[in-house]
């Protein structure tokens, strides 16, 4: 029904303890932490971590994220290299686990919150529900972006143990490491609550 939100009869929602109070009151009466209708400049904060993150996925995948040396012989491999290195050692779940965890995942995670931020800033009237599980989605993947990290952890593990290759980081693992955290802030600072805001204006 219109007006039959909590920000249309001017309660807020603490963003720790979840507690409802008066969006006049500057803390929460629960815990004490800011209290605000919205996250504040969420849009713009969110839309420039986006834009670092995508800086950051450039080098993550143009940069060496491992050097093999294989009886004194050095490769260098990006993350598309390093899969395809594993594809031809025989490790192919090893390989596709990779390629979706530093590719597909990082990708799609920064076309959807890119998505959401244009649907939001041009209030397009889209169904809300839907950019809500999106939101949702991006949000649950994110915590999942680093699982390549252990499992490239557990395969140098192995290999040494056979002394015949020795894998060693290289750069873009520095890169790749910050388009992960960055976009796990960028959807922390994103707020799905305006994602609403403008069937409520409709309604009206």
């Amino acid at each position: 029904m219109p007006g039959d939100t909590a920000a249309s009869r001017h309660l807020a929602s603490c963003h720790l303890c979840l507690k409802l109070a008066d969006a006049d009151l500057h803390e929460c009466p629960r815990c004490g932490e800011p209290l605000h209708l919205r996250k504040s400049n969420s849009l713009q904060r969110t839309l420039a971590l986006l834009v670092t993150a995508s800086v950051l996925y450039i080098p993550a995948n143009m940069l060496p994220i491992m050097i093999t040396d294989q009886f004194g012989n050095a490769t260098d491999s990006t993350i598309l290299g390093g899969v395809v290195l594993l594809i031809d050692m025989g490790s192919v779940p090893i390989a596709a686990i990779i390629f979706i965890a530093s590719v597909m995942v990082p990708l799609g995670k920064l076309i959807a919150l890119f998505y959401l931020c244009w649907s939001v800033g041009n209030e397009k009237q889209n169904d809300p529900r839907q950019r809500t599980v999106m939101y949702r989605a991006a949000e649950f993947i994110g915590k999942w972006s680093m699982v390549d990290v252990f499992v490239v952890s557990i395969l140098v593990a192995l290999v040494h143990l056979t002394g015949l290759l020795v894998i060693l980081p290289g750069a873009a693992a520095v890169a790749f490491a910050g388009v992960v955290l960055v976009t796990m802030v960028a959807a922390e600072s994103f707020d799905p609550r305006m994602i609403w805001d403008q069937q409520e204006k409709n309604n009206e």
